[in-house]
């Protein structure tokens, strides 16, 4: 279904016609064309995570069991005195491990805590407080680094989704599909699930939801890599900006599949050298500390340059967020906390710090 064109202004790469212009050479042009696209690119990444910071309500409410589980932190800190320490830090341990930071975070944070009190740097439960939350963001961003999409620097910019089976893998797709979409930008998908029929008819209700073009296996006999290709190349050819590659869920354990990912991966780099810029692992949040097996495998196999964690609205376990990110050294792109097509929320550390302990 051919989608209608609606371009930023600033997508386009060169500039109506001057009398300079119209003399300058062929590579010139080449030249400004590509900046003109990074420049796009650059600046599309930049200004989905602003938008992240006008969402903080959703935000807010998306993490309201985790905040509930948290909110005896508060309790814990608001009578604090010094004799009580040790026992206010082990009650604060332990809200940490149910709300699944992790034994080795929970410890380290807490073991900073008291560093921190011992030294007389922490005098009340506010600071104690206020330097729980400076630990938990400091360790966002000192091990997650640039939360951003990395569009690369020319069209299209190839986006590949993978992950298991149930964790809202292609309903992420098409909610970043829309927000693309929302941004003008001219949105491919590849249905590069060719097993599971539902799947393919999941992506084409997204397509037609977002106004976006859809590349499917048609003679239903094509392997996932050659779909994927065939999308990345009319994506090149037709002047699509972004081009999202969905791909059969799969167990980490299913070392057949996982290998399968590697020809996918490899499939779009050919057809298009320095491609996929993102394959990003979509997680399903519910399952706490339990994701930090299939992220180490998916990474080891195919290089995981972000997570999509999802339904995170439904769990009070979202110090996995915090969990994931200090095992693997990844960073969390986008978080789902929410059924609706805005609730795909790009991550920012600071908003989600603020959203579990107010």
């Amino acid at each position: 279904m051919a989608a209608p064109s609606h371009v930023l202004p600033f997508l386009s790469p060169t500039a109506t016609g001057t009398a300079s212009s119209v003399r300058a050479s062929p590579a010139r042009l080449r030249c400004a064309a590509a900046a003109g696209q990074a420049g796009f690119f650059t600046r599309l990444g930049r200004l989905i995570k602003e938008k992240a910071k006008s969402d903080v309500e959703k935000l807010f409410s998306g993490f309201s069991k985790t905040r509930e589980n948290l909110s005896v932190v508060d309790e814990l800190l608001t009578y604090w005195n010094l004799a009580d320490t040790d026992r206010v830090l082990d009650d604060l341990e332990e809200a940490l491990l149910v709300s699944d930071f992790g034994p080795k975070i929970s410890f380290r944070i807490v073991d900073t805590l008291r560093g921190e009190i011992r030294d007389g740097k922490l005098k009340s439960g506010a600071e104690i407080k206020a330097a729980l939350k400076r630990c938990i963001l400091q360790l966002l961003t000192s091990k997650g680094g640039n939360s951003e999409l990395n569009l690369g620097f020319r069209k299209p910019s190839v986006i590949m989704i993978v992950g298991v089976n149930g964790g809202g893998k292609t309903t992420s797709l098409g909610k970043l599909a829309h927000r693309f979409k929302n941004e003008g930008v001219k949105v491919l998908m590849a249905a590069g699930d060719t097993f599971r029929a539902a799947a393919r008819d999941q992506l084409e209700v997204w397509a037609e939801r977002t106004g976006s073009e859809i590349v499917i296996d048609n003679d239903k006999k094509a392997q996932p890599p050659a779909v994927l290709s065939q999308a990345v190349k009319r994506g090149k050819r037709e002047g699509f900006d972004v081009v999202l590659c969905d791909t059969s869920g799969r167990l980490h354990t299913n070392y057949g599949l996982m290998e399968e990912l590697v020809s996918c991966k490899k499939a779009i780099a050919k057809a298009l050298p320095g491609t996929p810029n993102e394959i990003l692992l979509v997680l399903d949040g519910t399952t706490g500390l339990n994701m930090l097996q299939q992220a180490r495998e998916f990474n080891d196999v195919v290089g995981v340059t972000g997570f999509i964690l999802t339904k995170l609205d439904g769990t009070a376990r979202g110090g996995c967020v915090v969990s994931v990110v200090d095992e693997l050294g990844i960073p969390v792109k986008f978080i789902g906390v929410g059924e609706g097509m805005e609730d795909l929320q790009p991550f920012d550390a600071e908003a989600f710090v603020e959203a579990i302990f107010p």
